[in-house]
């Protein structure tokens, strides 16, 4: 682990949140946005379309998708320091340096980086199951790690 990290979780009597919290917190985000999307193109899906259709229109609105999800995430963690999923599982996002939530930029960076990681076939998350400090691309990018609450 990052002797600054150790250090700072001993002095400040935190904990790194452990991958499965994460990953449950993911899920939950990864549902509501989903469910966020389908409510958007129920009049479309809803018109009888066959799977190969609702594929296409979905992969038409790709880019809104994107921009959807990094704004969700940096929204929340901006505001809240957790998105819906990390609040259900008590974790949060701070800054490494401050140790709160992080501001605008941070919070924007860290959505991207998630959005990219997302489409090189999560190797970023990936990443993060590896690391000792348990930070993802978007984390190490963001200078932010996610602790227990």
């Amino acid at each position: 682990m990052n002797s600054e990290i150790e250090n700072i979780l001993y002095r400040e009597n935190m904990s790194l949140a452990s991958i499965q919290k994460r990953a449950i917190a993911y899920f939950i985000d990864e549902l509501l946005i989903s469910l966020l999307l389908l409510l958007s193109l129920w009049d479309s899906i809803s018109q009888n379309l066959t799977t190969q259709e609702i594929i296409i229109l979905t992969n038409t609105f790709i880019l809104e998708f994107m921009i959807i999800k990094i704004g969700y995430q940096a929204f929340f963690t901006m505001q809240y320091g957790a998105s819906i999923g990390k609040l259900i599982m008590k974790i949060k996002v701070v800054e490494i340096k401050t140790l709160d939530n992080p501001n605008v930029l941070v919070a924007l960076n860290r959505g991207i980086f998630r959005v990219i990681s997302e489409m090189i076939f999560y190797l970023g998350f990936l990443w993060g199951m590896l690391d000792k400090s348990r930070q993802t691309w978007h984390d190490k990018t963001a200078k932010t790690m996610v602790v227990n609450v």
